[in-house]
């Protein structure tokens, strides 16, 4: 009984560990590739493409060395944003080396050459052993604690602006239209996701390009602001238009380059003509650029060529502030929430 009676008041005297309450996402170095790995407050993950195959499984292990440093023991969903090989990775070798649950693309391969026809069977015959799902525009993430918003899926996007969306932008009018780069359809096959955590947002579009940020935006803004830009087509400037990303009033964004893929000059002065930009956080120093063109040290993970993996990690709050930190040297910025 006195055991009991213990155990009783112990159990009222000490605190009941909270679930977190951030939104961790961490910007894996995959030498200008993508993969963007995102762990919610209830916990549950979800990794937005898988880098580069080959390298000695390079990439594979760049991801797992992450999910460990997240305290993940799987990935709950692999997200594949279209079929170029710098994002469908080696999804046969990261699914054997570690748990992954659900595997969630825009649906069959539409496109051609450049090895593509291989390298995707390779993949669907890894993902058909998977629980398995292809989303369209509307759908939802179902990752519990965040609420992740598929916008665009093979070529197709909403066609309805979002909740405290829709207003006509400016922008549009001094955006010129570009032609559909129809030998990279692929990169317009990207899934798209908005993720929100009460009042913080953040958009990824993975390689959409131009053509198609375009549409998105105009005449009117379908999407509102964001805290966070994940820049698209790792800064390439054929998906980078100043009618998304000025429009979209980022405070913050993050581009996912290598040293010589992305980060192009052009898309620099595109991401600091917009309103309430603050910062630039970059994978890697672009070789394309200059010392202008590049943000500070500490904002680059990998500054030499010479490369170390070093990711980038971002760590959202309901109330709209977060935190980005350079795993190189451990420098961090926090943003407070907006007025």
């Amino acid at each position: 009984m006195k055991i009991s009676a213990l155990l009783f008041w112990a159990m009222l005297v000490v605190p009941v560990a909270l679930p977190a309450q951030a939104l961790d996402v961490y910007v894996i170095d995959v030498e200008g590739g993508k993969s963007v790995l995102t762990v919610a407050p209830s916990g549950e993950s979800m990794l937005f493409d898988a880098g580069w195959p080959g390298f000695n499984g390079r990439d594979v292990n760049r991801i797992v060395e992450a999910a460990k440093a997240a305290g993940l023991k799987q990935i709950d969903y692999l997200v594949i944003s279209h079929y170029d090989i710098d994002h469908l990775g080696d999804v046969p070798l990261l699914v054997s080396t570690f748990p992954v649950k659900h595997i969630i693309d825009h649906g069959p391969l539409q496109s051609s050459g450049k090895g593509a026809e291989a390298r995707y069977q390779a993949y669907a015959e890894a993902r058909d052993k998977i629980d398995h799902t292809a989303v369209k525009p509307g759908d939802r993430i179902p990752i519990k604690g965040v609420d992740v918003q598929v916008l665009t899926a093979a070529t197709k996007m909403i066609t309805s602006p979002l909740p405290g969306a829709g207003a006509a932008n400016p922008l549009c009018d001094s955006t010129p239209e570009k032609p559909e780069l129809t030998q990279d359809l692929e990169d317009n096959m990207s899934v798209g996701l908005l993720f929100t955590l009460g009042k913080f947002r953040m958009l990824d579009l993975a390689d959409l390009e131009w053509f198609y940020d375009r549409k998105l935006m105009c005449p009117v803004n379908r999407i509102g602001t964001v805290d966070v830009y994940q820049v698209s087509i790792h800064g390439q400037d054929k998906g980078v238009s100043p009618a998304l990303a000025q429009a979209l009033h980022a405070r913050v964004a993050i581009m996912g380059n290598g040293p010589r893929k992305g980060g192009a000059p052009q898309t620099w002065q595109t991401l600091r003509g917009a309103p309430g930009l603050e910062d630039i956080w970059q994978v890697h120093y672009s070789l394309l650029g200059t010392k202008e063109t590049n943000p500070p040290d500490d904002y680059i993970a990998n500054p030499d060529t010479a490369c170390q993996g070093k990711w980038i990690k971002l760590s959202a709050r309901p109330d709209g502030g977060f935190t980005v930190t350079n795993s190189r040297n451990g420098f961090s910025k926090t943003y407070p929430p907006r007025n």
